[in-house]
């Protein structure tokens, strides 16, 4: 990276699919010219594509989850407590393989969210993707005003993406460059499922 360099603001939303693909297209671009690259996924966990290849073949790109199937142990090592009845609460034994509420999913996303604040403003990292932010964002599970005291303070050379369908006008406003994905049509429509290296 060259003090030059400046970072910009980008947003990948709309019904289509191949939001966090872009944005995964993008992290294999910096990465083939040195840049770091740190992925957290909003309302995500399990075992994916993109997570395997990214602990087996790209040092230089983490991948961190908080969502639905994030184990406790997982977060634990990656996120503080500020009380040990928020450490003991964050996930029961029943919530770990089962598909959230978004009640549910509100503690797991301001987590993520205070997680990507100190990523983001440690200016380690030459791009953060905040993949699905927009969706947390637009079922008020985190404050919009927050998202933009984020992407108006960010490190000048940090390059940030944020994905992620319905992403409120106000962080369309701010942000350098807006990609809507149109949706015209999806294999889910006739019945074909959710395939192991396509869709996850």
């Amino acid at each position: 990276m060259t003090e030059e360099r400046k970072g910009l603001v980008q947003i990948y939303t709309g019904e289509g699919k191949g939001k966090t693909t872009a944005s995964l297209g993008l992290a294999l671009r910096a990465l083939g010219h040195n840049m770091s690259v740190y992925m957290i996924q909003f309302m995500k966990g399990g075992d994916t594509g993109e997570m395997f290849a990214i602990q087996k073949y790209l040092p230089n790109f983490h991948l961190v989850q908080f969502g639905k199937d994030a184990l406790k142990e997982k977060q634990m090592k990656i996120v503080s407590f500020d009380s040990e009845e928020k450490k003991q609460n964050f996930l029961t034994e029943e919530e770990r393989y089962v598909f959230f509420s978004d009640k549910v999913e509100t503690d797991p996303s301001k987590m993520g969210f205070e997680h990507a604040e100190r990523i983001v403003n440690s200016g380690e990292y030459d791009l953060v993707i905040l993949d699905e932010l927009n969706c947390v964002l637009g079922r008020d599970m985190i404050p919009i005003e927050d998202a933009l005291k984020l992407i108006k303070n960010k490190p000048n050379h940090v390059e940030l993406v944020i994905t992620g369908r319905d992403a409120p006008k106000e962080i369309k406003d701010a942000a350098n460059l807006v990609s809507e994905i149109k949706g015209v049509k999806h294999p889910y429509d006739s019945g074909i499922l959710a395939r192991k290296g396509i869709e996850y």
